[in-house]
């Protein structure tokens, strides 16, 4: 699995691959990253990239020729731009990406991009939520980490991605951990305590829909009609 970034500012993605879980799956070759500098493609001695809105108003818009060189290097992944304007990026999304061999993110910056390379270069267009950042660099990397965990062998324990938030529509249950000196929480649940599995899967499934009916009523109506749709289908 290669991810493609094409950026500014490549120092903000690379570091982000120096620790952890990803840092492990590239040595394992189990994903591979590469930085492309978008300023390398400029097309005057001067490598500018950006230009005022032939509309008028403030900030600077990306160029499109310099973006067009710059796609040609990827021009064989599946190209993903980062833009308000875009999907909301989910969870099965992830899961479905997960099956690419080349993911290339394509990360704006200023006013954004010049919107004949989005008709003409994208195969999605993503958005992480209803706000702005200064530059894309950091969706691209949400994504690429959400992606990545589909992928084959990059986490440790594979059950990690079962009963996570989000499958079958809900949120996870909630978790614990073992406290050896502070005695000043209150008690978690007794059945976590017992050993007895099947309780425990039950009473996971009955606060996991608690949670989301609490934190996420969207989430809770989505799940009702996804149960009502599988009820359907039995009969």
């Amino acid at each position: 699995m290669k991810f493609s970034f094409l950026t500014l500012f490549p120092a903000l993605i690379e570091s982000y691959f120096a620790d952890s879980i990803l840092k492990r799956a590239i040595q394992k070759h189990l994903i591979e990253v590469e930085s492309i500098n978008i300023r390398n493609f400029a097309l005057d001695k001067y490598k500018k990239v950006d230009e005022p809105p032939i509309s008028g108003g403030a900030g600077q818009v990306m160029k499109a020729d310099v973006l067009f060189a710059a796609l040609q290097s990827v021009r064989d992944s599946h190209i993903i731009f980062l833009s308000p304007c875009g999907k909301p990026f989910n969870n099965y999304d992830a899961l479905r990406l997960s099956k690419k061999t080349h993911i290339s993110f394509v990360c704006g910056r200023y006013e954004g991009f010049d919107e004949r390379v989005i008709e003409e270069r994208a195969d999605e267009v993503f958005s992480v939520g209803d706000f702005v950042v200064t530059g894309g660099e950091l969706p691209a990397l949400m994504l690429c980490d959400s992606i990545s965990r589909f992928v084959n062998g990059v986490l440790g324990n594979a059950d990690s991605l079962k009963e996570e938030s989000f499958e079958s529509h809900l949120l996870e249950a909630p978790h614990f951990a073992k406290i050896t000196h502070n005695t000043s929480f209150s008690a978690v649940p007794s059945v976590y305590l017992k050993g007895n599995h099947s309780k425990i899967i039950s009473l996971k499934k009955c606060l996991a829909i608690c949670k989301t009916k609490y934190f996420r009523p969207d989430l809770y109506q989505a799940y009702h009609t996804y149960l009502r749709d599988e009820q359907r289908k039995e009969k």
